[in-house]
């Protein structure tokens, strides 16, 4: 295993543990998920320079554009739930309630 491969398999890592374990506010969780977005999106880059195919080439880009929605949604989120239920604490979020 090259070095950046290991770099970037343990920075999803990190993210996916950062995302299973501290799970106290929804602002730290997005934070993980993006974190794990860039360690795919840098290791897609990777290889599709290592392949050198044009075919390939537009992937890591769609998959950054995904990441920007998926974060503009994930703010949205948290604002909304913040006017809500007056804090971004994970606890507090219950799908049980109205």
């Amino acid at each position: 295993m090259t070095p950046a491969h290991y770099a970037l398999s343990s920075t999803f890592v990190l993210g996916l543990a950062g995302l299973t374990f501290h799970r106290t506010h929804l602002l730290s969780a997005l934070l993980c998920l993006e974190g794990m977005m860039l360690s795919l999106f840098m290791a897609l880059s990777l290889w599709a320079m290592q392949l050198a195919t044009t075919s390939f080439s537009a992937s890591p880009m769609i998959l950054l554009a995904f990441s920007a929605c998926e974060a503009s949604a994930g703010l949205a989120l948290l604002v909304a739930t913040a006017r809500t239920h007056g804090t971004d604490h994970m606890h507090s979020l219950n799908l049980l309630q109205c």
